[in-house]
């Protein structure tokens, strides 16, 4: 039989993924080895060789979109629509299931799958009839806890009786959302998963009926599976359907949001006759990135173990720029953009990764001023962020009660138990009297036409603006901006949030107190507060680049897997921003960082440029951070240094500490050790971090107590040992 037109365009080890056996398989997939072209043929052969019909292939996707580009691929390689085959996303065939066995599944026929946003309502109804205070038991955290429960496959009732508070009143929320989504026929996306795994559960006849029908299983991003979607497919394939499985457990990054890694480290163990292969041969970048990538991931224990290689050349080194703050890292990535424009490349081929949403902040300003046209991908621009406007509709209200816009958007931000009722009686109040929604506000409990528990809720509006706006034109505008988060309890709400999202929004948050604090007018003028106010809605007006337009892509490391650019900045690569500084209280963690930074090097296809800044504000204060240890796990021959003009010296800053050529600091006068203590007749003591050259031209970077960081000229620098 002609196999030519599916094996002849692939490499060895892909023809061997391929044309396997009908048994289990893993397919260990490097970045940039091809797995969405190794999944695609594996399709084609089963159809075409092993005679498997559309209809007895199932395959699973992360995404519609991805589903959507593997079935036009293999269309286009079949030469015929492959009708039939069973192709989508994990809830997506889990809701054909259950649309096509909705009596089994205990569901109204016309059952309604409800979002986000939709769930949430149901939940603050579930909690207001439980009388739980929304203050004290935010809902978005009841939300988390439920999802993170289906997740993990765990119904109300299985949730074991405990003496903690906490656990308690989840549970009975949980319980109480539960009864009523059954009693208005609602299923929300965790739901999708759990209810069709426990109908297989629950019916071993249709469970049998399935295991007969499908001859074949395939899983794209198997690293990705979390906990309900791993026993799901357990419980189909049995001992009965093989699985083809592709994924790589060094691109494991999802952990906060459920996926297990240990799914496709024991998937050998768990499936029975199972083969293994490797797809190493990366086809994207030079060998000076992967060797890179290849130095870091190989501090990470438990790896099933891979090594990524490539016939391209040895391309450029690693640039490692060394920031002497955020705004001086901003302004060296938007320069180097203009040279990367001025030779010929376009802007759409860069792209910015940052560990944190709230660095964008920083460079969006420098792109602004200086006219870079940008998106941000997969996000939203900084001020445009729901956490970042609803600080700024309370600044704009302590500036100026008559905002109506400002009114509208958080007279009930946090919740304080104003209805919709409420809001619609206020706003027929300010049309028929003609005057703001907070005259109305005013007015209408003066009238007693709010009465009770709204009338309260409104009152309490009105007392936390007073309240803020007491002495505000005496405070710096950073003191006032940061009083308006916490009194407003924004920060405590939107913290509620479980895992990354949460922790994300109070990023942010302290990030416009950053910007409040670095904040200077260009009209010396007008009063701080109302500069400010005027330059966010300028630069939230200042929209992103167009579609078409030719613009540098912004986005999270997390953002960035499955993307490909030939120019890749890594910024902020300090520890306790990349690692996060969250990654050392839970086990396991400082690994995924690991894996998230190896996912943001193999991005980049020519050319990868790691910033970081000496110091740093965050939280509102000036810090010195040692620059992040994935940097020094690289190994240091890939790395060159990029100093101000251009210059460039060997990675003496990050060889390992037992390297006699980086330990000592010579000069033709005096020899420092690193880490020692010295002396400065104006800077007072500090402590020897850093040096470069050689000779006269020598410099030592010391970190003083009074001053911070900085860099001198040891010909002239004067300094003493202590």
């Amino acid at each position: 039989m002609d196999v030519s037109h599916i094996l002849d365009s692939l490499n060895d080890e892909q023809r061997q993924a391929v044309a396997a056996p009908m048994r289990n398989l893993l397919v260990l997939a490097g970045a940039g080895s091809g797995k969405t072209r190794v999944l695609v043929h594996r399709i084609a052969w089963l159809m075409e060789i092993e005679r498997l019909t559309p209809t007895s292939i199932m395959a699973v996707t992360f995404t519609n979109k991805a589903a959507k580009e593997m079935r036009g691929r293999i269309e286009k390689l079949l030469d015929l629509p492959p009708r039939g085959l069973w192709f989508g996303t994990f809830h997506g065939i889990a809701h054909r299931l259950l649309r096509a066995h909705w009596r089994d599944a205990n569901l109204p026929e016309n059952f309604q799958i409800i979002d986000s946003d939709d769930q949430l309502r149901v939940i603050k109804r579930v909690m207001r009839d439980l009388q739980l205070d929304e203050t004290k038991w935010p809902p978005r955290q009841a939300q988390s806890f439920i999802n993170a429960q289906k997740d993990e496959g765990i119904r109300a009732e299985y949730i074991e009786a405990t003496s903690d508070l906490y656990m308690r009143t989840m549970a009975q929320v949980y319980k109480g959302y539960e009864e009523q989504c059954q009693r208005s026929g609602m299923v929300d996306f965790g739901e999708l998963l759990l209810r069709s795994h426990e109908v297989w559960l629950n019916n071993p006849q249709l469970l049998a009926h399935y295991q007969e029908r499908f001859r074949h299983i395939l899983v794209d991003e198997f690293q990705d599976t979390n906990t309900i979607q791993y026993a799901w497919l357990r419980v189909l394939a049995g001992n009965r359907i093989p699985l083809t499985v592709v994924g790589d457990d060094d691109q494991s990054i999802y952990g906060w949001r459920g996926a297990k890694i240990e799914n496709i480290q024991h998937f050998q163990n768990d499936f029975a006759d199972s083969m293994q292969v490797k797809l190493e041969r990366n086809y994207r970048s030079t060998s000076t990135i992967l060797d890179a990538a290849n130095g870091l991931i190989a501090n990470n224990g438990s790896r099933l173990g891979k090594q990524l290689w490539t016939e391209e050349n040895e391309g450029e080194p690693i640039d490692l720029y060394s920031a002497f703050n955020e705004q001086d890292e901003a302004n060296y990535v938007a320069d180097c953009i203009d040279d990367w424009v001025k030779k010929g490349n376009l802007r759409s081929d860069v792209a910015i990764l940052y560990r944190s949403n709230a660095q964008s902040r920083v460079i969006e300003d420098a792109f602004i001023r200086q006219q870079v046209p940008y998106r941000v991908y997969g996000g939203l621009r900084f001020y445009d962020r729901m956490e970042i406007r609803n600080a700024l509709a309370y600044i704009r209200l302590v500036h100026y009660r008559h905002d109506d816009a400002a009114v509208e958007r958080v007279i009930n931000v946090p919740p304080r138990g104003i209805g919709n009722k409420t809001i619609s009686d206020i706003r027929d109040h300010a049309r028929n009297e003609s005057v703001t929604l907070w005259q109305a506000c005013n007015e209408m409990i003066s009238l007693g036409s709010l009465r009770g528990r709204a009338a309260n809720a409104v009152q309490k509006f009105i007392d936390v603006i007073e309240d803020l706006a007491d002495g505000a034109t005496d405070l710096p505008l950073h003191t006032l901006v940061e009083k308006v988060i916490n009194e407003s309890m924004l920060k405590e709400f939107h913290g509620s949030e479980k895992g990354e999202k949460g922790q994300a929004r109070v990023e942010n948050l302290n990030e416009l107190i950053n910007a409040t604090r670095d904040f200077e007018a260009d009209d010396e003028e007008m009063e701080p507060l109302s500069a400010f106010i005027a330059q966010a809605a300028l630069d939230a007006g200042e929209n992103q680049a167009e579609e078409h337009e030719d613009s540098v892509q912004m986005m999270t490391l997390h953002s960035a897997k499955g993307l490909e650019y030939p120019l890749v900045f890594m910024v902020g690569m300090e520890e306790g921003l990349f690692p996060h500084s969250r990654s050392a209280e839970e086990p396991g963690r400082i690994e995924e960082e690991r894996r998230l930074c190896y996912v943001g090097i193999t991005r980049a296809m020519e050319k990868l440029v790691m910033t970081h800044a000496e110091t740093r504000r965050l939280y509102g204060q000036e810090k010195y951070h040692a620059v992040s240890p994935f940097i020094r796990e690289i190994p240091a021959s890939l790395i060159q240094e990029v100093r101000l003009k251009n210059t460039v010296t060997r990675p003496v800053s990050f060889q390992r500490a037992n390297d006699e050529s980086w330990a000592t600091a010579a000069s033709s006068e005096a020899a420092f050790q690193l880490g020692q203590l010295v002396s400065h007749p104006i800077f007072g003591e500090g402590t020897v971090l850093n040096y470069e050259g050689q000779g006269p031209h020598a410099r030592i970077q010391v970190n003083f107590l009074s001053e911070g960081s900085k860099w001198l000229v040891m010909s002239y620098a004067k300094l003493e040992a202590l």
